[in-house]
């Protein structure tokens, strides 16, 4: 199956939720103050929400009215380019030096799919000829360690870790000290998904965050927000909890094949500013896919008698 094949299969229960709406309000419809009322009820019903709907709505309506647009299917493409833009944000990653290590650092809450996407992501570098390194940074979870060592054997990287309870920094500075002595070109660390308060984990990750700096003369080049779009709105509240501990470079989306609220993609870009850099569209290894906008959107609002393949 084609990449666009897999991501337009993933994004089924999306398209036959909101998509499907919008296009039937198309289907006949008079592009009037009427039509602009449905199509926010639409998208605030898909977790777009109210910000990001009003803005996409008002954009809409702007560019129907300078360019005197009539016909449902120039709304619908505007739609989808409007949609696009908000998608593409800025790239946030740092450049690793000669000789070190892409270090990147996975944050998110217990339960989003963290430790997976980890894996995920290491399989994904790896079928790209990398060499990858694991760190078990997690080290307060029971189990977290054991997850991520079985995700390590089953995709065949090396995965540092210590005992349960203990410092992640420590665990982090081992990392980094075995990615150069392998030669790996990524090293993905793991962290706590939740500690006693939010000043308990700021003060961890910002330790963590200062023993990378000074080992690699560089903050992490990636800052990863794990996001389960299954939780919609909530995972907003998530990710602006996270960008107050660390700064985020990037947002990783599971679980987008499980949910008719796709939506979220939208508000999580456009009220964050932070790039969506992969998506979740199943529950195999290589179901963890790099987000495109114009990809994700085309996708979305393939009919389902087109045949596209990259």
């Amino acid at each position: 199956m084609g990449i666009f094949s897999k991501i337009k299969d993933g994004l089924t229960k999306t398209r036959r939720g909101f998509v499907s709406q919008i296009e039937k309000l198309l289907t006949g419809k008079k592009i009037d103050e009427e039509f602009f009322e449905e199509l926010e009820d639409i998208l605030i019903s898909a977790d777009v929400g109210v910000d990001t709907t009003l803005k996409i709505v008002e954009n809409l309506r702007q560019r129907i009215k300078e360019e005197k647009i009539k016909d449902s299917e120039t709304v619908n493409q505007v739609l989808k380019d409007e949609m696009k833009d908000m998608l593409m944000q800025k790239d946030k990653s740092l450049t690793p030096q000669e000789g070190t290590p892409k270090v990147s650092l996975v944050v998110g809450v217990n339960g989003v799919g963290k430790t997976t996407s980890i894996g995920k992501l290491a399989y994904k570098h790896k079928q790209e000829g990398k060499k990858v390194v694991l760190a078990a940074g997690d080290t307060f979870r029971a189990a977290a360690i054991d997850q991520l060592q079985i995700w390590g054997d089953r995709v065949g990287v090396d995965v540092i870790k210590h005992q349960e309870g203990a410092d992640p920094a420590a665990v982090v500075y081992d990392a980094i000290q075995a990615g150069r002595a392998r030669n790996a070109d990524h090293l993905i660390c793991d962290t706590a998904g939740r500690l006693h308060n939010k000043k308990n984990l700021m003060e961890e990750l910002k330790k963590v965050s200062r023993i990378i700096e000074r080992e690699i003369g560089t903050p992490p080049h990636d800052v990863y927000m794990v996001l389960d779009a299954t939780t919609g709105q909530n995972a907003l509240s998530q990710a602006k909890l996270f960008s107050e501990v660390t700064p985020v470079s990037g947002i990783i989306l599971t679980k987008l094949d499980g949910t008719a609220k796709g939506g979220i993609v939208l508000a999580l870009a456009n009220e964050m500013e932070i790039p969506i850099k992969y998506i979740g569209v199943g529950e195999g290894m290589e179901d963890l896919q790099d987000f495109d906008p114009d990809q994700f959107i085309d996708a979305l609002f393939a009919n389902s008698g087109e045949n596209n393949e990259e």
